[in-house]
C-alpha cells in the first residue's frame, strides 16, 4: 500500500507511558463485572457438588430441595438433558484418548467439587439452604490422586476408555544421534523435576448472568471469560441452539491467565435454567469453589538426562513428561496443552544437537487441568535450567558460562524441534543481567556472606517464550479447533472519531489503551478519539480471545492493518475532493490528509466523513458511502518469540528454611514496547505468579482426594511483604512479521521466575550437600532437606 505508516517507530504514541484510558473508571469503583449486574426479576443459582473424588452415583435426590422456601428449581443431569463437552485431537486412539465432560454428573463422578446438581432460588441464602437439602449417594471408588496410583497395576480407572489412566502419550521426537551421543559424552547429567498444583487464582472468580430475551429470541450470557466466541458455540451446541440465538458479553473483568481461556460447564448450566425458567439467573463462583473445583495447573513431573561433552556443550536431550491433568480435557485446548506444549518447546533457547522425548497426559481425580500463565514453560524451563545448573557442578564450570555456550546467537534458528525461532536479544539479555548483578557487588557480598556463615545464592534463567501462537502452530498439535486468526472492524463517524473492534479481550492488559495507541500511531487520529470495542459475540464478527501472549501480536496486528486500509480509504476520498492523484496525498500523522505538492492543501478527517456520510453524493462513483474497514491478520509458521534472563539473589535461613528474595533482576525483549508501564506492570506481575509457585502455592490431595487447601488459610499465596521490588529493563529486537513489531510480554514473567529463585536457592545451599528439584520450596522442604544432609 502506498504512503506512509504511523507504525510505532516514528509516530507519537506507540512506546509512549500514556495515562491508561482504564483507569478512571476502574480506579473510581465505576467498572461493571459479573456481579455488578442486576437485573428485574433475578434469580440465583449454585451447585450441590461431589463430596467423594472417584465414586458411581447410586441416587440423586432433590425432592427436599425443591421444598425449602426461596428455592424455585433444582436440576439433576436427567432434567436438563444437555450435551457433553468434548475437546477432540485428531490423533490415533493409541495416542490421545477423548473424554466427555458432561454439564452436570451422570453416572459417576470424578473429583471432590464436581457439579452433580443446579438449585435455583430467590436469593444466595436459599441457595445455600437448597444446597445443603440435597441427598446424594455414591458408591466411593478408590481415587487417582498421582503418578504412582495412576499408573499402578490393576489402578482404578478415571474413565473406562482411559487405560493406565492415560489421556494423551505422544514421542513428538526421537531425532538420530541420541544415544550415539550420551555414549560419547564427556558429561552426563539426569535431573528429576516436579512442580506443584496450583490455581491461578484471578482476583474476579468465574461468574455469569444468564437472560432469555424475547423480542430478540436469544440467550444473553453475560459472563468474565476470555474467549466469548468459544463459549457462544459450546453453550449453543449443548442446548441444541443455533448460534444466532446466543449473545456472549463479556463486562469488566478481574483477571483471567488464562483459567478462564476454557469453556466452563456452570455457566452451560446456568444459560440453560435462565431459558428454561424465563427468568435472569447470576451465579458467582465462591472463593472455595474456585480452589477446589476450579481449573487448576501446573502439576508435573520430568525426567531430564542430558548429554555434554567437555566443555560444557549439550549434544543430546532425553526427556520423559508426565502431566497430571485432573478428571477431563478442558475446551478446546484438551489434555495435550501441557504436554505438547512441553514435547514441543523443550530445548528452549539453546542448540540442542539431538533430541528425545516422551510425553503423557494422565488422568487422576482432581479438578481438570486448564492453561494458566506460561503453560508448561515454567516446568519445562525449570528442567533444562536445572540441567545446565547440574552440568556447570559436574564440568567444574560457572553456570552462566555453560548456558552462553549455549545459547541460540545465530538466527533466524531452526532447532531440532523443527521450530523457528526468528531473531531474539539471547546473549545479550544474559550479559546484561550478569552484569547488573556484577556491577551491584552481589557475588562478593554472597562470597563474605559465606564466611560469616550465611547462605546466600545467584540465580539465573534464560528462557524464551513462543507468542502470537497462529493457526499454522496450533494445527501442528493437530487440534480439532484450531485457534489462530483475528479480525478488526474500524469504523470512523462524522466527528472524525475512531471505533475498532478486535476478537481479543481484555482482562488486565490494558488493550483500550495499547490499541488506541496503535490505531492513533497508524491513522495519525488523536488518541481520545480512537475507542475500543471487544467482548461482544453480536459486534465482533468472530476472534479468539486472549491467551498465549497474542492480543498484541495477532489482535493488534488486525487493528494496524484494519486501520491502514481505513487511511487508504480517507486518502483516496481526499484525493478525489482536492481533485489530485492518489500518490499525491498522504495521511498527515495529524487528523487529516494533505496534498503532498502543496501541503496548504489539507482536508481533516472531519471534512472527509462529512461527505461520507451526509454528502455522499461527492464521494467517487466506485466508493461505498461509509468509512469503515475490516482486517484479520494471522501468523503464519511457528509465531515469535520474546526472551529474557532473570537473575535472582536469595537467602535461605537454614534454622527456619525460611527464603528471603534479595534482588530480583528481569532483562527481557518482547520487540516494539506499546507501552513500557504496561509491559512493567506485565513482567512484575507475571513474575509475582511466578514466586508464588516457586515458593508458596501449591494443592495437595490426600489419598483419598480430598483436597487440601479450601481457603487462603491453606492455599499460601504471596503478598506484597513476599513479593521483592522487581527491576525490569527492555532489549527491543523488533518482529519482522507483526504490523506493530511487537512480540508478546504476558507470560514471560511467570516462565522465567520458578528455575532463576530455585536455582538461586540451590546456590545458597552449595556447601550444605542439599540439592532441590521440586517446587514450592517451603521452609519445612529446606528444613528437612539439611536434616537429611551430612554436610551441614
Amino acid at each position: 500500500m502506498s504512503g506512509p505508516r504511523f507504525d510505532g517507530r516514528g509516530g507519537r504514541w506507540v512506546g509512549a507511558s500514556v495515562p491508561r484510558r482504564e483507569d478512571p473508571r476502574l480506579l473510581t469503583g465505576r467498572g461493571r463485572f459479573v456481579d455488578d449486574i442486576q437485573l428485574p426479576g433475578m434469580l440465583h443459582a449454585g451447585f450441590v457438588r461431589s463430596t467423594v473424588a472417584h465414586g458411581a452415583i447410586l441416587d440423586v435426590d432433590l425432592s427436599a430441595v425443591r421444598a425449602v422456601d426461596g428455592v424455585v428449581a433444582a436440576y439433576a443431569a436427567t432434567d436438563l438433558a444437555l450435551g457433553d463437552i468434548v475437546a477432540l485431537l485428531d490423533r490415533p486412539p493409541e495416542e490421545f484418548v477423548p473424554t466427555a465432560m458432561p454439564i452436570l454428573a451422570r453416572d459417576k463422578v470424578r473429583f471432590v467439587g464436581e457439579p452433580v446438581a443446579l438449585v435455583v432460588a430467590r436469593d444466595p441464602y436459599a441457595v445455600e439452604d437448597g444446597i445443603e437439602a440435597a441427598a446424594v449417594t455414591y458408591k466411593p471408588l478408590d481415587a487417582i490422586v498421582s503418578q504412582e496410583t495412576a499408573f499402578a497395576e490393576n489402578a482404578a480407572l478415571v474413565h473406562e476408555e482411559a487405560v493406565g489412566n492415560v489421556l494423551l502419550d505422544v514421542s513428538m521426537f526421537d531425532t538420530p544421534g541420541v544415544d550415539e551421543a550420551f555414549a560419547a559424552a564427556g558429561c552426563v547429567v539426569e535431573v528429576i523435576t516436579r512442580t506443584g498444583r496450583q490455581n491461578a487464582l484471578p482476583l474476579e472468580t468465574r461468574g455469569v448472568v444468564a437472560s432469555w430475551d424475547d423480542h430478540d429470541d436469544q440467550l444473553l450470557v453475560q459472563t468474565c471469560t476470555q474467549v466469548p466466541h468459544q463459549v457462544r458455540t459450546v453453550l449453543a451446541r449443548s442446548l441444541g441452539m443455533p448460534e444466532r440465538a446466543v449473545r456472549v458479553v463479556v463486562p469488566d473483568m478481574g483477571g483471567g491467565f488464562g483459567q478462564k481461556c476454557v469453556v466452563g460447564r456452570e455457566e452451560i448450566a446456568v444459560a440453560a435454567a435462565a431459558k428454561r425458567l424465563d427468568r435472569p439467573v447470576k451465579w458467582i463462583e465462591d472463593r472455595r469453589e474456585a480452589l477446589t473445583a476450579g481449573f487448576l495447573a501446573r502439576e508435573q513431573h520430568y525426567r531430564t538426562r542430558a548429554a555434554f561433552d567437555t566443555d560444557g556443550r549439550i549434544t543430546a536431550l532425553d526427556v520423559d513428561i508426565v502431566c497430571d491433568m485432573g478428571a477431563y480435557s478442558c475446551y478446546p485446548f484438551t489434555a495435550g496443552i501441557e504436554p505438547l506444549m512441553a514435547s514441543a518447546e523443550m530445548p528452549s533457547v539453546y542448540q540442542v544437537p539431538a533430541y528425545r522425548v516422551r510425553g503423557r497426559a494422565m488422568a487422576s481425580n482432581k479438578a481438570p487441568t486448564a492453561p494458566y500463565r506460561g503453560v508448561s514453560r515454567p516446568q519445562y524451563v525449570m528442567a533444562i535450567e536445572r540441567v545446565m545448573e547440574r552440568a556447570a557442578r559436574e564440568l567444574g564450570m560457572d553456570p552462566v558460562e555453560v548456558r552462553r555456550r549455549n545459547l541460540i546467537t545465530d538466527f533466524p534458528y531452526t532447532g531440532i524441534n523443527g521450530v523457528t525461532y526468528d531473531p531474539g536479544s539471547y546473549r545479550e539479555s544474559l550479559d546484561l543481567a550478569e552484569t547488573i548483578l556484577r556491577d551491584e557487588g552481589w557475588p562478593e557480598y554472597r562470597d563474605r556472606a559465606a564466611a560469616e556463615g550465611r547462605h546466600i545464592g545467584i540465580g539465573y534463567c534464560c528462557f524464551s517464550e513462543r507468542t502470537g501462537y497462529g493457526s499454522d502452530a496450533f494445527a501442528k498439535r493437530k487440534m480439532r479447533v484450531v485457534p489462530g486468526f483475528d479480525i478488526s472492524e474500524i469504523r470512523m463517524d462524522t466527528t472524525g472519531s475512531v471505533v475498532v473492534t478486535s476478537g481479543t479481550m481484555n482482562h488486565g492488559q490494558s488493550h483500550e489503551t495499547t490499541f488506541a495507541q496503535i490505531v492513533a500511531d497508524r491513522l495519525g487520529v488523536p488518541f481520545e478519539k480512537v475507542k475500543l470495542r471487544q467482548g461482544d459475540t453480536e459486534r465482533i464478527a468472530y476472534g479468539w480471545g486472549t491467551f498465549a501472549s497474542r492480543s498484541v501480536t495477532i489482535g493488534g496486528s488486525a487493528v494496524a492493518l484494519a486501520a491502514t486500509r481505513l487511511g487508504e480509504l480517507l486518502c483516496t476520498i481526499a484525493a478525489h475532493l482536492l481533485e489530485t492523484d492518489r500518490d499525491n496525498v498522504r495521511l498527515d500523522g495529524d487528523g487529516g490528509v494533505i496534498q503532498v505538492d502543496d501541503p496548504e492543501r489539507r482536508l481533516s478527517f472531519e471534512d472527509i466523513a462529512d461527505v461520507a456520510y451526509l454528502r455522499s453524493h461527492l464521494l467517487p462513483k466506485d466508493v461505498e458511502p461509509a468509512l469503515t474497514a475490516t482486517a484479520s491478520f494471522d501468523v503464519a509458521g511457528d509465531g515469535t518469540f520474546s526472551n529474557a534472563t532473570h537473575a535472582v539473589v536469595v537467602e535461605a535461613d537454614p534454622g527456619t528454611g525460611k527464603i528471603t528474595i534479595l534482588r530480583y533482576a528481569c532483562v527481557e525483549d518482547c520487540g516494539v514496547v506499546i507501552h513500557p508501564k504496561v509491559v512493567d506492570g506485565q513482567c512484575r506481575g507475571g513474575i509475582a505468579q511466578g514466586i508464588a509457585g516457586a515458593l508458596f502455592e501449591e494443592i495437595t490431595y490426600a489419598d483419598n482426594g480430598e483436597p487440601s487447601a479450601a481457603s487462603f488459610i491453606d492455599y499460601l499465596a504471596p503478598t506484597a511483604t513476599e513479593v521483592p521490588d522487581i527491576t525490569v529493563t527492555h532489549l527491543e529486537t523488533p518482529c519482522a512479521f507483526t504490523e506493530n513489531g511487537a512480540k508478546g510480554a504476558g507470560e514471560g514473567g511467570t516462565i522465567g521466575a520458578p528455575a532463576a529463585v530455585l536455582n538461586a536457592i540451590n546456590d545458597a545451599l552449595r556447601h550444605t550437600g542439599v540439592e532441590l528439584d521440586t517446587t514450592p520450596v517451603h521452609p519445612r522442604t529446606v528444613l528437612a532437606a539439611l536434616e537429611g544432609s551430612t554436610l551441614v
